[in-house]
């Protein structure tokens, strides 16, 4: 099974699948991961330009993504919408390359306007493909909360692991490790085990 994750900047990724993308490496899905920026023109004055470039590699390896299965494009950031055909030209070439059976992408709730690009050009480049909208509390004006995938105390802690990888991140409550350690606990209470994380059903297909 190839798994496609479709992250708008890097972190979002790891931010709203993390345990998920760890337990699928975990039971031999092929998973790839593709951010559309390293969000330079956001990053914090006391670190380097491209420190996301770095951060995100570290990151991917700790879920246990493969160098080779890591695509980072130079998109900048907050300015999808006026790159929306040549993001869908690279979605399709990422379509024909990985032949993905699954794509995690940002759900059809996220307010942010370059995850709204991501969201609206993966559903016409992957209409014929199942595809399930990660959560990012801090862009959702509302979520539909209808997939689960449970996650493993070990699970869990890779994805924190990942997280903390994000030094340069760390100075917004939405990136700290105790606060994904929490929504997966929220999510987990909600169908009855320990941790879990959710997802948005935007196409769900049986072959």
């Amino acid at each position: 099974m190839n798994v496609l994750v479709l992250s708008p900047h890097t972190d979002d990724g790891e931010y709203g699948c993390g345990g998920s993308i760890a337990r699928f490496v975990s039971e031999g899905k092929n998973v790839f991961y593709t951010a559309f920026s390293t969000a330079e023109k956001s990053v914090p004055s006391e670190y380097p330009k491209d420190i996301l470039r770095s951060e995100v590699k570290e990151a991917t390896g700790v879920l246990g993504i493969k160098e080779e299965n890591l695509v980072l494009f130079n998109y900048a950031v907050r300015e999808f919408p006026a790159n929306r055909q040549l993001i869908l030209d690279d979605v399709l070439a990422l379509k024909k390359e990985f032949k993905p059976d699954m794509v995690m992408l940002p759900s059809t709730c996220d307010t942010h306007q370059d995850h709204q690009v991501i969201v609206q050009e993966g559903f016409r480049a992957f209409k014929d493909i199942t595809m399930i909208g990660y959560e990012v509390p801090r862009n959702n004006l509302d979520f539909s909360t209808n997939v689960f995938v449970t996650l493993t105390e070990k699970v869990l802690q890779l994805k924190l692991k990942s997280v903390g990888c994000y030094r340069s991140q760390m100075g917004r409550p939405s990136s700290s490790v105790e606060f994904y350690e929490s929504l997966a606990r929220i999510r987990g209470v909600q169908i009855g085990v320990e941790y879990a994380e959710v997802f948005e059903a935007i196409r769900w297909v049986m072959k």
